[in-house]
């Protein structure tokens, strides 16, 4: 242990300055055993610093390192675990407790026993030694400290070190002093004991010397104790003159205390003032409000611009001033409590005579409104006078009326629709109720007088007329509009007209016939006149090209004047409390006169919208099933536009009024186009076609090719393609199941007939159209042409030479059952004498008349729409050709050599053909 001791100290403490005092071998408790060192040491110099030290070999073994060190003034408790038994375990308590276990127990003790006298030397704050045996915590011996000067009892090198430890290393003047000693004598190697002894006179030749100087020096030792002497009284007259002097000062001392108590009295004081001053100014600044102000929002014009920009500036004001940040306590002062009040009084007051004046404008914006349309010469909800005359004589304009001065005017109010949006809500929330009450009647009666005028234009003028009122029969109306509005639970009354009703009689009257687009026998040309379409398309789009601007400007103006924000990516929830109202619900949510959220904002316009024009929806649903009603051709114009509006009021707002209504309302073109085809589809399967007559083009054929022409027009470059695609294939898969249908019931015309004349309509329908999503069904008709005229002209054109075709079949049934073509002859039914008997039957002449009456026929079945007579007789051409030559060249196989041919040649067959071609 002693050489790891001295390694110790040589490698790690004194390059560090320190001194190495106690080791002790241990490891943890607890865990496989990893052996360390805890050293305990001091600095060499001062202040003197006392730690305990971890020091543990490196992971190759070959030297040792400091890992941890603590100071010993962080040492709190040593617990050795057992005061009697030997025990090896030991705690040391500094920032948390490490646990030990010495290699044995008198290590264990020794190195306590080094802490305890450290701790006693250089520590005043002790540390608590527990289970440790009385032994081991002895006092040090204060002999030795008193033998030790001052000077040397604070060196580290003196004193308690050789307790503590017999060894002490020499520094290195004390080994070099050493060397030079033993190079001054040769044997102090070889003869130690004659060296010692040498060193041994040396020293007390030394003492001697030491003691006779000391001898003599005795004289001047008495001089210095005197002048001590001297010295002493000096310094006891100085402690009585310092003595007065602090008594002096004592006095003064009292004095100046008293003074810096006051001085700080003072400055607290100051201090204090300038915060109160610095209160008083921040509430006089913050919660005075100026007379003008209050002139303003007591007696402030708010019909004039400039009257109304100073109620602005005022309320601004006085909602700045009531929203001013008191600090605690502010709200105690009565001065406080008394300007509060009055600011509330003020903008109750003020907000009371705002909501009072806006509800006048409403009802006098209202009545200027109502007066204009009851002027209009043509004005359709006043019983009296000929619509059809009025609208002729005025040439009336499909239009609605502007609301852009109503707007302007109100918009002034903005801001202080806004002040009292955030002051009151409750008058807020009562202007908004009204504003929708007024509009709603207003935009109701101009809706429906606008849809009144479509409606006419669409079906022309009705036999039962309405006539004008005079004046005074419009002002008691505008009068009785008026008054009705200022009741609490009073609903607008008013005529309700009976055009709608009117105007289905008279087109039912007119198009009787045209209550389906491919009517089969019932609809005629003038019934589907492209003008009336036409017409009826562009009143259609006016309809919804003057809606769409009124609604996005209402919605603008109620977003500007009601201050609601609109947020087109937050769609609208339904929140808060819900107020049932007439026509709708108006939900909001809020805290009483807190701002809304944004979500709630765009609900609350939305239904607001929904409010206003209520009336919007169910008009158009009865312009369009009236347009269905006259032509349903019309669902196609209907759902094309309807489309198109959609999808640019869902670009400029998916969530908004406009886009959730014409969506609606295209879900019903949607489902009136749908139930348009279904009921083509129907009235095709119920077709009857005539037994006496030939059938030719179906009409249901013919009228698909009117429909797709149309169709092709009306949805070019439109949105909803895929709509008239669906409906393309349902109605072409109607059209060829239908067509096979008819032409299996057919009597007077043969099935292939039908067959080949419709399909070959069909292909070149769709090839003029080029229509992308039929076209296999166009190679399906084109297929279906093909094989059924391949079948007529095999059926029609039959066996002209009957007796020949069966002798060639016979021969033919002779090769197939092994004889030799050349031997076929010398059969007896075969011979050449049967086969020249055959063949004299078929002269030139009989088969010119045979093809002659074939012509007849086959022109008496085909129709002449399709021109397809001289197709189908160059084919029978072509047919009667191949049999010709199959013929021959049995004859030339069969009976080689012979000389028999046909009597007439493949010329002669061409020019019957010809002839009889020309011939009809």
């Amino acid at each position: 242990m002693t050489a790891i001791k001295h390694a110790l100290q040589r490698d790690i403490f004194t390059p560090n300055d320190e001194r190495l005092l106690s080791i002790v071998n241990v490891c943890k408790a607890g865990k496989k055993k990893r052996n360390c060192f805890l050293c305990a040491t001091v600095t060499t110099e001062r202040p003197v610093q006392v730690n305990v030290v971890k020091v543990k070999k490196s992971d190759k073994g070959d030297f040792y390192k400091r890992q941890t060190a603590w100071a010993l003034r962080d040492l709190a408790v040593v617990d050795a675990k057992d005061a009697i038994k030997e025990n090896p375990e030991f705690d040391l308590h500094f920032d948390k407790v490490y646990k030990w276990v010495a290699s044995s127990s008198a290590e264990k003790n020794t190195f306590i026993s080094c802490i305890w006298k450290l701790n006693q030397r250089y520590l005043k704050k002790k540390i608590d030694f527990m289970n440790v045996s009385a032994q081991l915590l002895e006092e040090l011996p204060k002999v030795a400290e008193e033998s030790v000067p001052s000077g040397e009892n604070q060196n580290v090198a003196g004193g308690d070190e050789e307790v503590v430890d017999e060894y002490q290393e020499l520094n290195a003047r004390e080994e070099q002093d050493i060397e030079i000693m033993m190079e001054g004598c040769e044997y102090a190697i070889s003869n130690a004991e004659a060296f010692a002894d040498k060193l041994s006179r040396e020293l007390q030749v030394l003492d001697g010397a030491n003691i006779q100087s000391i001898m003599a020096s005795e004289k001047q030792v008495n001089i210095l104790m005197k002048l001590l002497d001297e010295a002493l009284k000096e310094v006891d007259q100085i402690e009585v003159k310092l003595s007065s002097y602090e008594e002096m000062l004592q006095s003064v001392k009292e004095q100046m205390d008293q003074i810096s108590e006051s001085n700080h009295l003072i400055h607290l004081s100051n201090t204090n003032n300038l915060k109160l001053l610095s209160e008083i100014e921040f509430l006089v600044n913050h919660m005075d409000l100026a007379k003008g102000h209050i002139k303003a929002l007591q007696e402030g014009d708010l019909s004039s611009s400039r009257g109304i920009e100073a109620c602005t500036n005022a309320a601004d004001a006085l909602l700045q001033c009531m929203n001013v940040a008191l600090q605690p306590g502010h709200d105690m002062l009565h001065a406080v409590q008394q300007q509060q009040q009055r600011f509330s009084d003020l903008r109750e007051q003020f907000a009371r005579r705002l909501a009072s004046h806006l509800n006048n404008v409403f009802v006098q914006q209202f009545t200027e409104t109502l007066l204009q349309l009851y002027n209009r010469p043509y004005y359709l909800s006043v019983p009296g006078y000929d619509q059809s005359s009025t609208l002729a004589q005025h040439s009336v304009e499909l239009t609605l009326p502007n609301h852009h001065p109503f707007h302007r005017d109100l918009l002034r109010y903005a801001k202080l629709m806004e002040w009292l949006k955030n002051t009151d809500y409750g008058k807020y929330e009562g202007l908004t109720r009204n504003y929708m009450d007024y509009l709603s009647r207003l935009y109701e009666r101009e809706i429906k007088e606008f849809f009144e005028v479509a409606k006419i234009k669409m079906t022309g003028a009705s036999k039962e007329g309405k006539k004008f009122a005079t004046l005074p029969r419009k002002e008691s109306a505008v009068k009785q509009e008026t008054e009705s509005l200022h009741g609490s639970s009073g609903k607008l009354t008013g005529s309700t007209s009976s055009l709608n009703k009117l105007s289905v009689q008279s087109s039912g009257s007119r198009r009787s016939q045209s209550s389906s687009l491919l009517d089969m026998g019932n609809m005629s040309t003038s019934d589907l006149d492209v003008a009336d379409r036409t017409k009826f398309d562009k009143i259609f789009e006016q309809v919804l090209s003057e809606l769409e601007p009124l609604c996005l400007s209402e919605q603008d103006f109620i977003s500007k004047f009601f201050k609601l924000q609109q947020h087109l990516s937050l769609p609208g929830t339904a929140v808060g409390d819900a107020e049932e109202m007439d026509g709708g619900v108006l939900s909001r949510s809020h805290n009483p006169g807190g701002p809304q959220s944004i979500s709630s904002e765009n609900h609350m316009i939305r239904q607001m919208m929904i409010k206003i024009f209520r009336c919007v929806e169910p008009e158009l649903n009865n312009l369009i099933a009236l347009g269905d009603k006259i032509d349903s051709f019309h669902s196609l114009y209907m759902l094309v536009k309807m489309s198109h509006h959609v999808w640019t009021a869902q670009n400029v707002d998916p969530t908004s009024f406009l886009s959730t209504t014409l969506g609606n309302v295209l879900v019903t073109v949607k489902r009136n186009f749908d139930k348009c085809i279904s009921n083509q589809i129907k009235l095709m399967e119920d077709v009857k076609i005539s037994k006496k007559s030939k059938v030719g083009i179906l009409p249901f054929v013919a009228e698909f090719e009117e429909f797709a022409a149309l169709a092709e027009s009306i949805f070019k470059n439109a949105e909803r393609r895929g709509d008239l695609d669906k409906a393309y294939l349902k109605l072409i898969r109607g059209v060829f199941t239908n067509v096979e249908k008819v032409a299996n019931e057919s009597q007077k015309t043969p099935r292939d007939v039908v067959m080949m004349e419709n399909f070959h309509h069909i292909f070149a329908t769709l090839s003029r159209l080029k229509i992308s999503c039929l076209e296999a069904e166009k190679k399906e008709a084109k297929q279906k042409y093909t094989d059924h005229l391949q079948c007529y002209v095999i059926y029609s054109l039959g066996q002209p030479l009957e007796k020949l075709n069966h002798f060639f079949e016979g021969v033919e049934a002779r090769v197939a059952q092994g004889v030799r073509e050349e031997e076929v002859s010398y059969q007896l039914a075969f011979n050449k004498q049967e086969l020249r008997k055959v063949i004299k039957e078929y002269p030139g002449k009989e088969v010119k008349k045979g093809l002659d009456n074939l012509y007849k026929k086959v022109d008496k079945h085909l129709c002449e729409e399709e021109n397809l007579l001289q197709v189908v007789w160059h084919l029978m051409q072509d047919e009667f050709i191949r049999q010709y030559k199959h013929f021959e060249g049995l004859i030339a196989r069969c009976y080689p050599g012979s000389g028999i041919t046909m009597e007439f040649t493949i010329q002669d067959i061409l020019d019957y053909f010809s002839s009889i071609a020309q011939s009809h």
